[in-house]
């Protein structure tokens, strides 16, 4: 099994990593608040304004340690990776795969299935737990309305049908998330999905997670020599990683979702996590950065059983241990790909 290696997030203003040895080493002020052995690092992932020395990036390439840089919201803004050992055969047929929609359509299904059925396992959760609380009945409703959406997906006779049964689902999803907000404070509002920019502060953390998430995505697909940029179920599109965002569809309600519930419904997160910008933009400060990311970290080292491979594993492996079950299957290993059920 591989081991699940850290991601080291830097989003104090102001902080600069240095290489010291084999370790990265972060300075605030002069000052030296962390260092991390680099054979422990399988990501940096740096925000706003802050910097790495040249040294830092040479080392992180030879080393196959991934940086990127973030904008506060969690848009990507540059990359940085070594020399990439993908494997030519493997790209040829995912590229005669994406580019074929019979052939793409299998895979479609069993990712856009798998991203509603987790959809729908975080509000039969909320169900369990609070059978009494506001709006129950119309999380019911929801839940029903994602059980036959996933049906349908998995029998949709085309990519455009499938892509509308997603959408379905969606709109049903997001109907009723605002329920799943426990807390009584008018900051935690939400009426729906909104991003580029997120005006809301629920969005704002969503947003800022699937950033992350994202991130995990493509790098799982590029350590498997699989091309981050071409998709399944997203279209093609100048710029956008569609396969990275086909695989983070799965992961979203488990990773993403439940993260953000928890830290609001803990109250970890207040108005002072956040600040409005003159655009309407909601964005998180640096504190709430801070706390985002720490949750998001431990989330990713809760062990659960993986349906496939019947065995228990990080949470932060599975967007690894999907991009290898993809791989396979488009070698022919693997009769389909089997998507990732919460």
């Amino acid at each position: 099994m591989k081991r699940l290696l850290n991601t080291l997030y830097v989003a104090t203003e102001g902080a600069r990593l240095r290489k010291d040895g084999e370790t990265v080493a972060v300075e605030i002020d002069g000052r030296v608040v962390k260092r991390s052995p680099a054979h422990l690092l399988g990501q940096i992932v740096l925000f706003g304004e802050t910097s790495a020395s040249p040294d830092v990036m040479h080392f992180a390439a030879q080393s196959g340690i991934s940086m990127a840089w973030l904008g506060y919201s969690g848009k990507l803004m540059a990359r940085i990776e070594g020399p990439q050992s993908g494997n030519i055969l493997l790209r040829r047929a995912q590229h005669r795969a994406t580019a074929d929609p019979e052939a793409a359509l299998p895979v479609a299904q069993a990712i856009a299935t798998a991203k509603i059925a987790n959809q729908r396992a975080v509000l039969r959760r909320h169900l369990r737990d609070y059978p009494d609380s506001l709006g129950a009945d119309a999380v019911d409703i929801a839940q029903r309305r994602l059980a036959d959406a996933a049906r349908l997906a998995l029998d949709a006779p085309d990519l455009d049908r499938l892509r509308g049964q997603e959408g379905e689902a969606g709109h049903a999803y997001w109907s009723v998330f605002g329920y799943l907000v426990r807390v009584d404070d008018p900051v935690f509002a939400f009426e729906g999905r909104n991003r580029r920019p997120p005006r809301d502060a629920v969005n704002a953390v969503l947003s800022f997670l699937y950033a992350l998430v994202a991130l995990d995505t493509r790098a799982a697909c590029e350590a498997h020599g699989l091309d981050p940029q071409m998709g399944f179920l997203h279209r093609d599109r100048p710029g956008r990683m569609s396969l990275a965002l086909d695989m983070m569809e799965e992961l979203r309600a488990a990773l993403a979702d439940r993260v953000a519930l928890s830290l609001i419904n803990r109250r970890q997160l207040s108005a002072r996590s956040f600040e409005m910008q003159e655009t309407g933009a909601v964005l998180l400060t640096e504190d709430g950065r801070r706390t985002v990311l720490q949750a998001y970290h431990d989330r990713k080292r809760v062990e659960l059983r993986h349906a496939w491979l019947d065995e228990r594993v990080p949470l932060g492996l599975v967007a690894q241990i999907q991009a290898q079950l993809l791989a396979r299957s488009l070698r022919g290993d693997m009769d389909g790909y089997p998507a990732w059920v919460w």
